[in-house]
């Protein structure tokens, strides 16, 4: 008879780890259990196109990775992790050359918008600078678990943070600052004109003012690495290549934690229609490439920075969101971009580079927007098409294959518009926990929602040792 676990993890992606880091910390006896051959779900780095070309298939940048609270309080350096900062967070260009940025000065962020706006930009993002590790700690849970510790704070940002951004926008008057706050608030994956799209904008924008926006050194895999060498330090056990069909399948444990989908939750622990309402958001069109050389931006700013928006317009921004959502085809997609080995020689052999861009598509959708997402390219980069080596291609029905919690190709495992990023996945006061007394979500699926920052195994792995300490453990 095998002997009782504490815990079994089921996923081995940031969240799942995290839970189990938690867990074995406070003494428990924890495995994790992955059905690839390797772990990382969301934040695995490989050579996808051509070799000693290092990408990352999902995450590659990690605007709150640096400032987790549930990373802050691990060793991970110790493990292998090293944060590297690329000279400038964000930049956002525009037709003609110029560009507004997010930098990790605020001035200097103020006054990429223009005389007009910078002001008003100082005086939006003021009452909260300095304030992150408050902020972090208020705002990345479930906001109905426990008061605030910064009531003020919380209670100023909240005002701002439920309006949409377009509602938000109205106190600039040019279009550099609205296209920038309107490429953060996409970042959601969900329509502009919902509301708590002010918040993620500023959110992203804040951290990047406290912590930048950072890269692992050699890739996405390192946090992944770091966090499961930190696990079998404290005794944790990982297994690979073991996909779960029933919990049956596992060994005996007090606690079953998923760091899966809510759906894939309840069909392996038989919870039947427990998550049926649960409604997954829009997909994404996603390219690697192996470049010869640079990305040849015509905005300068863009060559320094570790990540590029290509919109221009927050109305641009918006339509392609929109189309996304309501099941169009792509035609001027808004593009998240990353070039990573600006910052990190090695992610790819001297002279050459990895970049990595991704537009929105509906949700399941199977056409091929490499075209549509090297047009938009070219208007901000003439001549990125000849320098690429290589691309690596994966759309919905691919990105759902490679990572079965992305629903349909929904990289955030569940749709943000609303308040769908503050319940999720369905109304509840403890969203870790679920009608199995023993079996607990993880996922990103839960509150604090998608991102590389591991919270919402941190706030699972709380919900299971309160759970088990209450049980007489």
């Amino acid at each position: 008879m095998p002997r009782m676990l504490d815990a079994v993890v089921i996923g081995a992606g940031p969240n799942g780890l995290t839970a189990a880091v938690e867990l074995a910390r406070r003494g428990m006896s924890v495995e994790v259990f992955e059905a690839r051959d390797t772990i990382g779900g969301g934040a695995r780095t490989e050579e996808l196109t051509l070799p000693g070309f290092r990408h990352d298939p999902c995450s590659a940048v990690h605007p709150l990775g640096l400032g987790s609270p549930a990373f802050a309080t691990m060793p991970l350096e110790r493990y292998g992790l090293e944060w590297l900062q690329p000279d400038l967070p964000m930049a956002h260009p525009f037709p003609d050359g110029t560009a507004a940025i997010l930098s990790r000065s605020v001035g200097e962020t103020a006054m990429s918008f223009g005389p007009r706006d910078a002001g008003t930009y100082r005086r939006l993002v003021a009452p909260f600078i300095g304030k992150w590790d408050a902020m972090a700690r208020d705002f990345l849970r479930t906001q109905w678990l426990g008061l605030p510790g910064d009531p003020l704070t919380y209670a100023r940002f909240g005002l701002v943070a439920m309006q949409p951004v377009p509602l938000l926008n109205r106190r600039f008057h040019d279009e550099k600052a609205r296209g920038l706050l309107a490429g953060l608030a996409a970042h959601s994956m969900a329509p502009l004109g919902g509301l708590g799209t002010s918040g993620i904008a500023l959110m992203f924008a804040l951290a990047a003012h406290s912590h930048g926006w950072p890269i692992p050194r050699g890739g996405s895999q390192a946090i992944s690495d770091a966090l499961a060498g930190l696990l079998r330090a404290h005794g944790g056990v990982v297994h690979t290549d073991f996909e779960v069909k029933r919990l049956d399948d596992l060994p005996p444990a007090r606690a079953y934690v998923f760091d899966t989908s809510p759906t894939a939750l309840a069909r392996i622990a038989g919870l039947g229609n427990a998550y049926r309402d649960v409604q997954y958001g829009a997909s994404v069109f996603k390219i690697d490439y192996a470049l010869s050389g640079p990305v040849p931006w015509t905005a300068k700013d863009a060559h320094r920075a570790g990540t590029v928006h290509i919109g221009p317009t927050s109305g641009e921004i918006g339509a392609a969101l929109d189309a996304a959502t309501q099941g169009r085809d792509p035609s001027v997609p808004f593009l998240i971009t990353a070039q990573p080995s600006l910052t990190d020689a090695t992610r790819a052999p001297e002279g050459k580079h990895v970049f990595w861009a991704y537009g929105h598509v509906p949700n399941g959708w199977e056409g091929d927007a490499t075209a549509v997402v090297e047009r938009q390219i070219e208007r901000f980069a003439p001549g990125f098409r000849d320098l690429v080596l290589a691309r690596a291609v994966a759309g919905p029905p691919q990105l759902a294959s490679r990572n079965a919690n992305y629903v349909g190709g929904d990289t955030a495992t569940g749709s943000a518009a609303g308040l769908r990023l503050l319940v999720r996945p369905k109304l509840t006061r403890v969203p870790y926990e679920t009608a199995h007394p023993a079996v607990f979500l993880c996922s990103q699926a839960v509150p604090p929602g998608p991102g590389v920052h591991g919270m919402s195994g941190h706030h699972a792995a709380k919900a299971v040792w309160r759970r088990l300490r209450a049980a007489g453990r």
